[in-house]
Parts: structure tokens; C-alpha cells; sequence
């Protein structure tokens, strides 16, 4: 009998369409389902709005035992343990904003058993409190979820060094736990490229994981890419596009600093918008979602920090006022445009080519690869001053940034992480250099053949890019006879 006609997955459908709703799943949300109620891990590669969620929550609800997803932004759980809570479904969360009295509840649940799914940062997995209850024996844990995993990838050697000790939960959790105990590791994303799934493989220790990867293309979404020849001229380029395309929307910058002079000028113009970079307070960056969310902001002018996985349908179109660092962060967020089906764009500004007229985003090249270089440095003089085994905690307090030092041997395969918390340095002192700055942005920035094409290709969708022309694009739309 194939399984989808057993009384167990019956039950599961049953289930979906009681908490959920909808008459059945969308491909590939059944095969994903299956697969992790199987226990076997799992590499998801899932665009946007494309319902990743439900496929790590239906099947930790199902099981006993509790499920962990490691989340990288505070908004981003508040809102999904949120809509479960609103079901009634016994989620929790976990992270640094929340009180102590809030904190204790939250462990005494997880104590208790009645937790199926428990979100949190990986700062907070690997936090003591949190992690020695997380290790006692009698706990169940059937799932590790890591959700938005590309921050992995984008993160793990910079601001967000935790991400790169995740491949050593598993077995450290196992070795409390009775024998023959197993334990599932899944990634989701919206955007991992062929180079970025190999990572994610690797440090998260995925064993012969199943793989689903749908292609990034959405026929509702234009994407066009408008060359700034001066300052000035950006920002009056920004203006105009703004004003011709009503409804909400989202301007990313690089920077804080950017994120604050632009609001500034959009505010003085008229425009309903604020600054939203990850320097704000708790408090404040609550308040400016629930603004544009409840519409009270058309728009808010951004860094990184803002948007990921926040579910607001009608955002009508997303600007990059500079260009975007990388592929894959590009498609993440022009993807929060047009989640309803409907009508979306998504403009680009860069510099005129010489970059004399308008010098901002080969400046902006420059001062990111400068920190880049200087974090190397920073891991190339760490090595001669740790010892050979160690462990995090003790090199953080000795080092300013020992952790990040730490996180980047690592990727260049010189530790090993014996467990979340410890390290052995092994192979050669060999001189670190950072890797070649990635050119697949520049190269989609100055392509003349279709956008979604180069998207396409860019993510390893080369069969479905053969040939493709959307006939919406900037590109395609110039190319019309």
C-alpha cells in the first residue's frame, strides 16, 4: 500500500486540515512531512511564502517529544509561536528580550513535557540554563529545525559565530540520552545556492539528508535594476519609484547609519516611514513592525535585520537603494513582495559603471571587504596564543572577538569542535586569507539576458533556465520587438 493511503498518514492529513485548514498540502509539503516524520534529516530549499513552516511544525506536533527550531531573529518567533498559541498548540520560545519570571514558565514547561515545539536562538540553545536542561535524559528531543538557514552561512564567520557549533548539538545530545535514542537535523530556507547547501551540509553534519529544492521564480514578482548617476540622482530615482507604485513596501540599505540619514530625508519629504537597523532597542523594533504591519508605516527603510520571515501579504514592491552583498540575500528579500499573488517589483540602484559620478557602492565594497580582512588577521594571531584544545567560554574572555576568530578557523578547516563548547585545532598554521569576494551579484547586476534567467542559474537551476525568458523583467521588457 503506498503510504499516503495508510491509516497513519490519514491521520496526518486529518490533522493539517483540523489546525490548519487547507484540503490538502502543497508539493512538496506531503513529501517533506513524510520525510521528517521518518526521521531522516532534511536540506529544504523553499522560496518564499512557500509554506516551509507547516512542514517542521505539523510533524513535531504529531510526534512525542519535544522539537527544536533555532531561529535567528526575535520578530520572526514571536510571530510563528504566536500563530500557534492562536491554535492553541503547546509552543514556546525562548530568547535574551524576554523577563526572567518568562524564562522560568518557559523551562518548566520543558521540564514538564508539554512543550512539542520550543523556538529559539542558538545564542540560547547553547546558553547554560537552557542547555543543561536540554540534556537531561528523561527529555525527548525528536528534532533539530534550523529555520532561515542561510543566516548560517551569511552569519556563522561574522556577528553570529554560535551558528558554526550547531553540527556538534546532535552528538552532544545523544551522549545524554538512552541508547538508540535519534535525533533528525532539517535546515529551511528560501535561498541557498549550490556553494551554500554544501556548507550547510557540512557543518550541520547532515547524513544523507533528503533534499527539496524548488526554483526562486515568481511570475508575479519584477525585478528591473536602475543605474544611479549621481547621490542625488539615487535618491530622486528612489522618490520617483516610490511615488509610482502606491501600497506597502520596504527600502533595504547596507548600513545603520544609512538606515537613519535616509528615513530622515524620506520623512522630511512627506513620506510615512522609519529607520529599522539591529542597534535599535527591543521596544523600538517592536513598535516599528506592528506600525508597518498595522500600516501606519507605508514603508520602512531597513538593513538585513528586518523582514525575515514576517508574514505581511500586500507589500506591494521592495527597493534596494544600494546594491545587495549577495545573491542569495537579494532573493530573500525581494522575495517578501508580493506573497499575495499579486503584482509586485523590486528595484535595484547601482552605480554608473566608472563609479567617479557616484562613488557609494564601490565605497561600501571596500569598507566591508576591510572588516573581512581584519577579522582574518584577528583568527591568524589567535592561533599561536590558544592552546591546541580548548573551550569557547575561556577564549571569548580572553579575546575581543575570540568567538568570531574561532568560528572562521573553523570554516577554513583548521578546528574541530569536540562538543557546542569545546574546540582541538588541528592541521597546519597555515596563512588565512579570505576567499575571493563572490561575483554572482555583479554579474546579475550587469546581465542583459532575462533577471529571473540569471536567478535561475545562479541557484544551480540550470535545466529550468535553458531558455527561459520571464517577459516581465526590466530586461525582457527592453528586449520586446
Amino acid at each position: 500500500m503506498h503510504p499516503a493511503e495508510t491509516p497513519e498518514w490519514e491521520q496526518v492529513r486529518a490533522a493539517f486540515q483540523s489546525i490548519w485548514g487547507y484540503p490538502d498540502f502543497r508539493p512538496p509539503q506531503g513529501d517533506i512531512v513524510r520525510s521528517l516524520l521518518a526521521g531522516r534529516d532534511a536540506l529544504v530549499v523553499m522560496p518564499t511564502g512557500g509554506g516551509k513552516s507547516i512542514c517542521f511544525q505539523l510533524p513535531a506536533l504529531m510526534q512525542r517529544g519535544l522539537t527544536l527550531v533555532v531561529s535567528p531573529l526575535v520578530a520572526l518567533m514571536e510571530n510563528q509561536v504566536q500563530e500557534l498559541r492562536d491554535r492553541q498548540l503547546p509552543a514556546a520560545l525562548l530568547h535574551s528580550e524576554r523577563s526572567g519570571l518568562e524564562r522560568k514558565q518557559v523551562l518548566r514547561a520543558l521540564e514538564g513535557h508539554s512543550l512539542r515545539l520550543l523556538y529559539l536562538s542558538p545564542e540560547t540553545l547553547l546558553s547554560p540554563p537552557v542547555w543543561e536542561r536540554l540534556c537531561r535524559p528523561e527529555v525527548v528531543i525528536n528534532g533539530l529545525i534550523l529555520d532561515e538557514a542561510h543566516c548560517l552561512v551569511q552569519w556563522g564567520e561574522t556577528f553570529r559565530p554560535a551558528y558554526r557549533r550547531l553540527g556538534a548539538v546532535r552528538s552532544a545530545l545523544l551522549a545524554t540520552k538512552p541508547p538508540g535514542t535519534r535525533l533528525a537535523i532539517a535546515a529551511f530556507t528560501a535561498t541557498a545556492d549550490p556553494a551554500a547547501q554544501r556548507v550547510l551540509r557540512e557543518v550541520l553534519g547532515l547524513r544523507q539528508p533528503a533534499v527539496f529544492r524548488l526554483n526562486p521564480y515568481r511570475a508575479n514578482l519584477s525585478p528591473r535594476v536602475q543605474v544611479a548617476w549621481s547621490p542625488r540622482d539615487r535618491r530622486q530615482k528612489l522618490v520617483r519609484f516610490v511615488q509610482a507604485h502606491p501600497g506597502a513596501g520596504l527600502i533595504y540599505v547596507r548600513t545603520r547609519r544609512d538606515s537613519e540619514e535616509l528615513s530622515e530625508v524620506l520623512h522630511a519629504q512627506g513620506f510615512a516611514t522609519a529607520a529599522y537597523h539591529a542597534g535599535l532597542g527591543a521596544g523600538d523594533r517592536r513598535q516599528i513592525e506592528a506600525d508597518w504591519q498595522g500600516d501606519r508605516l507605508r514603508f520602512v527603510v531597513c538593513t538585513n535585520a528586518f523582514g525575515m520571515g514576517v508574514n505581511k501579504p500586500n507589500v506591494r514592491w521592495v527597493a534596494h537603494f544600494q546594491r545587495p552583498q549577495l545573491l542569495s540575500e537579494y532573493v530573500q528579500e525581494i522575495g517578501r513582495a508580493g506573497r499575495d499573488g499579486q503584482p509586485a517589483q523590486a528595484l535595484t540602484l547601482v552605480s554608473e559603471p566608472t563609479g567617479w559620478l557616484d562613488p557609494s557602492d564601490r565605497q561600501r565594497q571596500a569598507f566591508f571587504a576591510g572588516q573581512l580582512q581584519e577579522r582574518y588577521r584577528s583568527a591568524q594571531a589567535l592561533l599561536s596564543q590558544i592552546p591546541r584544545q580548548g573551550r569557547v567560554e575561556e577564549v571569548s574572555k580572553r579575546f575581543p572577538d575570540g568567538a568570531i576568530a574561532l568560528a572562521l578557523l573553523h570554516s577554513a578547516g583548521l578546528l574541530r569542535w569536540r562538543s557546542p563548547f569545546e574546540y582541538t585545532l588541528h592541521g597546519t598554521a597555515k596563512a588565512l586569507t579570505p576567499p575571493a569576494p563572490v561575483q554572482d551579484m555583479t554579474a546579475y547586476l550587469k546581465s542583459r539576458q532575462c533577471r529571473w534567467r540569471s536567478l535561475l542559474q545562479g541557484f544551480g537551476f540550470d535545466q529550468e533556465a535553458t531558455n527561459f525568458r520571464c517577459g516581465h523583467c526590466d530586461n525582457c521588457q527592453r528586449s520586446r520587438p
